[in-house]
């Protein structure tokens, strides 16, 4: 779990620094260079949902070896790519690999362990993954220099096959109190679904609005279709007494805002470096990486956050992140905007890691799959849409971060924290009051008795 977490990572975050290279070689302009991360973190969130649950049917050890030999092949063809529209479609492969490995390696992991260490397990290995988001950019920016980009795909295709040999290994783990039949109505729609609120969001400025609209209402009608049939299906995709978990749900969205800050984060904060403040794709990297080293640090301290303590602490790292956004929006000088984005790279690094990890500790481990998978489903779609409409970062003539758009979307991304951190508290304090009444009703019905 713990190397297919590393690469899935690394594949995210160590081609930012190396875009205005890629644009370069492959004759590309900056218009399209964000697909290759957006189309990668879209096809792992929209392929994620049914993933989890069919782990939880057909066994979580052999869908991560499977999905661990995707990536690595799919690595290899991306190593190769003549073309822009090559290396898009190998990275949306990629991303059907790391749908496999991520919600089903998790699912495996909470029920591998046991509870009192489940979360510490999940931590360190999301730790893991961190270490491959800290180093991604330096090792991305290295390569890049030294040899090229395509030395970051080649560096995947031994790892993944060392984590497929290891993860072959491991005993098997499925949900034996389930049917093994298959939802495929409920997948098919779900993803159609999904698809279509991407392509909305890409190509939707190029559009007239009621072109829009009728994407727009495409999805709900699929979403609603989706929810309607699994209300009566026998063995639904998701059951949808899911969504009746309130801290389930309390942690999931906040991980969409969470996990979009983060994203938006890596995205915009390296290609700064190299636009506003001048620095060559080495030097950026080297800068990039005490941030990138705090954010690692983050998956361990997740894992020990207790499962009742963890809306509170993510609601905490919200409103930091919310502030250490606006302060690198108005940093006037390279030092602070470094010490700002390495505070940013704590809190937020413990908001990400904090929805998979607690998370995983509020639902019945037999559907652990089927949880992961809905949580990473909403929390790598947001990422990915927020890439894809950051797109203007990427200055069309250099391929880096312009000050006034890197500046904006700083700016949106911390307004996103701020109410994400406002609707916690409020529901916090809701559902403190309600514990609280709870608690007062007892005790007045012990001191009363019986009548």
């Amino acid at each position: 779990m713990s190397v297919g977490v590393f690469c899935v990572q690394l594949d995210a975050f160590a081609l930012n620094l190396a875009l205005p290279r890629i644009g370069r070689d492959l004759h590309a302009g900056g218009a399209g260079l964000q697909w290759v991360i957006s189309a990668y973190l879209l096809s792992t969130g929209t392929l994620m949902l049914g993933a989890g649950r069919l782990g939880d049917l057909f066994g979580r050890r052999r869908l991560l070896v499977l999905g661990l030999a995707v990536f690595g092949a799919s690595s290899l063809v991306c190593a190769l790519a003549p073309a822009l529209p090559f290396l898009v479609g190998a990275r949306v492969v990629q991303g059907a690999g790391a749908a496999l490995v991520m919600p089903v390696g998790l699912s495996l992991l909470t029920n591998v362990y046991p509870s009192d260490l489940r979360g510490r397990a999940t931590g360190r290995a999301l730790g893991i993954g961190g270490i491959a988001t800290a180093c991604g950019p330096f090792i991305g920016s290295a390569l890049t220099d030294a040899v090229s980009w395509r030395a970051v795909f080649w560096l995947n295709v031994p790892l993944a096959a060392l984590g497929a040999v290891w993860a072959s290994r491991t005993a098997e783990s499925c949900d034996t109190s389930a049917s093994r039949r298959v939802d495929w109505h409920g997948l098919a729609t779900a993803t159609a679904a999904l698809v279509a609120l991407c392509v909305v969001v890409d190509r939707g400025r190029h559009w007239r609005w009621p072109v829009v609209l009728a994407g727009l209402v495409g999805t709900a009608a699929l979403l609603a279709w989706f929810v309607r049939y699994a209300r009566v299906a026998a063995n639904p995709l998701v059951e949808l007494t899911l969504f009746r978990n309130g801290p389930y749900v309390a942690l999931t969205l906040a991980g969409a805002v969470a996990n979009t800050a983060t994203v938006m984060f890596l995205f915009v904060v390296p290609l700064t470096l190299q636009g506003q403040w001048d620095l060559s794709v080495s030097m950026a990297g080297t800068a990039f990486l005490a941030p990138a080293l705090a954010m690692a640090l983050a998956g361990p301290i997740a894992g020990r956050v207790p499962p009742p303590a963890a809306v509170r602490v993510m609601t905490i790292c919200l409103g930091a992140g919310a502030a250490v956004l606006a302060c690198l929006a108005g940093a006037s000088s390279l030092a602070g905007y470094l010490v700002a984005a390495t505070v940013g790279g704590v809190v937020l690094g413990t908001a990400n890691s904090l929805t998979l990890v607690a998370s995983q500790g509020v639902i019945r481990p037999e559907r652990a799959g089927e949880a992961s998978g809905v949580t990473k489903t909403v929390i790598t779609v947001a990422a990915g849409l927020g890439v894809a409409l950051a797109g203007a970062v990427t200055d069309q003539n250099r391929g880096v971060g312009s000050e006034a758009a890197s500046d904006t979307a700083l700016r949106i991304t911390a307004l996103g924290c701020t109410a994400a951190c406002v609707i916690l508290a409020v529901w916090l304090g809701a559902h403190e009051r309600q514990r609280r009444d709870t608690r007062l009703a007892q005790q007045q019905e012990k001191e009363t008795g019986p009548e």
